[in-house]
């Protein structure tokens, strides 16, 4: 027996002191009490005043005593469940899960190459191939669907989602009414109220508009998740010398305001209520303008709020397995798996945006299975190295001596398995038998798979008088929202 011991079994990234995030943490309630945040809702403004907020029109400056309170209400574990209840996600540190990215306005489709918009069919076929992919733990819709109602969009995309893979849903959506639409197919799927509420397999992704302002809409849902008691992740994504400061550390604190005046709403609605904190910091590329999502400035950003978050001791959402690339080539799989790395060892719990190209505005399934490939080999790095009797294996090394081999050996044949990585698409053939098996490049060998699992994997389905009713639900708010 060893006594007294440490135990590292994973790797981990640290990227600030403790004496750093204090410093962040009494900058921001700095900013809370002395400059304030903007909030444009009116349930929103009275839960502050009454708790002692200064409240100036639609300014709000929040005292710290105000934070600390919704600090330590908020749970520092949320949970997530496959549609069916049982348990998938479990938010809580050293805990790492990977998933889709959200709406994309197009996708590069599977048949031609070619960039297009995406159609509801596209959301129902990343569904099913995420519901497939081992690697995979949740679900994003990774298409903003353009061939249904556009006001009514959002909840396409999650019945689309709800339908197709049992696995977790984080969603987004318009309005506190297509919301409480949302929640009632969750419902339906999960059985009732109560069952979907003990057990929620979903969560909102909502955020506060940089900086410092959050609106009506964004609050509208904040308020009804916290009532209903469904998850809610309240990310914020301010960029480097457009919407917050250049330096990343003045941007970490116009984040963490953001985030913590939001919790401090959230809190005073339903005290213990889920949140999870989170978002990203990506850059604004100073010759294009645009908001860049492959670039070291964005990682940093995201691994730093994902360190706020562990200091506070909430659930995180952050990102990784995107790329600027517009097609999937070298600079896609480069910057998605030093990302995908990144991430996972700075330890966000929810880790978003697999198949995410082209500056945020395109999906790829392509791109998506091998970030797949990519999260496998990740979370095998990130299981460390396990020692002890066992697997230190002294007597099995005396037993085979010097010259011998371990082929053969009970303890290779229980153990390879957990100790080695097997991808389904990366090559591991010599060259000869890649060139016997048709010399295909990733892309190729991707493409096949996805397509021979779209034909194949069928997710499990709810009873079609479940179907029935959520079809039902999503047709008559179409028919209320066009009268």
């Amino acid at each position: 027996m060893h006594v007294n011991k440490i135990a590292q079994t994973t790797l981990g990234l640290n990227i600030m002191t403790d004496d750093q995030l204090e410093r962040i943490h009494h900058s921001t309630l700095h900013i809370l009490e002395r400059v304030g945040v903007k909030v444009f809702e009116p349930e929103s403004l009275s839960l502050l005043s009454a708790a002692g907020a200064e409240v100036e029109g639609e300014l709000v400056r929040i005292p710290a005593s105000m934070v600390q309170d919704a600090l330590a209400s908020a749970p520092k574990v949320v949970s997530l469940s496959m549609r069916s209840g049982e348990s998938a996600v479990i938010m809580e540190r050293g805990k790492i899960y990977y998933g889709t990215g959200s709406e994309v306005p197009f996708t590069i489709d599977l048949n031609n190459g070619e960039r297009r918009k995406v159609v509801k069919e596209d959301v129902c076929n990343n569904a099913r191939l995420v519901d497939a992919l081992e690697n995979v733990d949740f679900l994003m819709s990774l298409g903003l669907i353009s061939d249904v109602p556009v006001d009514t969009s959002d909840i396409h995309q999650f019945e689309a989602m709800r339908l197709n893979s049992v696995k977790p849903i984080l969603f987004t959506c318009y309005n506190r009414q297509n919301l409480e639409c949302i929640i009632k197919i969750a419902e339906r799927a999960a059985g009732s109220e109560k069952a979907l509420k003990a057990r929620p397999s979903l969560a909102l992704y909502a955020e506060p508009t940089s900086p410092l302002v959050h609106s009506k809409d964004a609050l509208e849902k904040l308020l009804t998740c916290a009532e209903k008691g469904v998850p809610l992740i309240y990310a914020t994504t301010p960029m480097l010398g457009a919407t917050a400061p250049v330096t990343v550390a003045g941007a970490l604190v116009v984040a963490n305001a953001e985030i913590l005046s939001g919790l401090v709403i959230h809190q005073l609605k339903r005290s213990g209520a889920p949140f999870i904190y989170g978002g990203g910091i990506p850059p604004m590329h100073m010759g294009t303008s645009i908001c860049s999502y492959g670039g070291p400035e964005r990682d940093l950003g995201c691994i730093s709020l994902v360190r706020l978050s562990q200091y506070y001791r909430l659930p995180s959402f952050t990102t990784a397995g995107c790329t600027d690339a517009q097609v999937f080539d070298q600079q896609a799989g480069m910057e998605a798996g030093f990302n995908l790395v990144v991430a996972g060892l700075a330890g966000g719990n929810l880790i978003h945006n697999l198949g995410y190209m082209g500056v945020g505005m395109t999906s790829c399934l392509e791109h998506l299975l091998l970030c797949d490939e990519a999260v496998g080999a990740v979370k095998q790095l990130l299981r460390g190295i396990n020692i002890n009797d066992e697997s230190l294996a002294l007597d099995l090394i005396e037993k085979v001596g010097p010259g011998g081999h371990y082929l053969a050996e009970e303890h290779t044949m229980k153990h390879f398995k957990e100790e080695m990585y097997f991808p389904n698409t990366l090559n591991r053939k010599n060259y000869d038998s890649w060139k016997m098996d048709g010399a295909k490049t990733f892309g190729v060998a991707a493409n096949e798979r996805i397509k021979t699992i779209l034909e194949s994997h069928i997710p499990e389905q709810l009873p079609a008088a479940v179907i029935a009713e959520v079809v039902e639900i999503v047709s008559l708010r179409d028919n209320y929202r066009q009268a």
